[in-house]
């Protein structure tokens, strides 16, 4: 099972789990998504979710978005 599907199983708050599943749904709209930024120090990108954060890259060619973690925001989010 994906690192990021099991952090998604684990946040306890609907709202919040709700919020982090409709990010993600906006990213099939890519390029033209809100609330992402690239990352520094690291491949990939990421798009808030209210205090969470979407950790995903991108491969251009066939347009495949991998969602590689899903953060509680911190000051060790990144």
């Amino acid at each position: 099972m994906p690192k990021a599907f099991r952090q998604l199983k684990k946040i306890t708050d609907k709202k919040s789990k709700n919020a982090v599943l409709d990010a993600v749904d906006t990213l099939e709209k890519w390029p033209d998504c809100h609330n992402i930024k690239a990352l520094k120090g690291r491949v990939g990108y990421r798009k808030r979710a209210g205090n969470w954060r979407i950790i995903f890259d991108v491969t251009n060619q066939l347009k495949i978005i991998e969602i590689q973690e899903v953060k509680k925001r911190d000051e060790n989010t990144y």
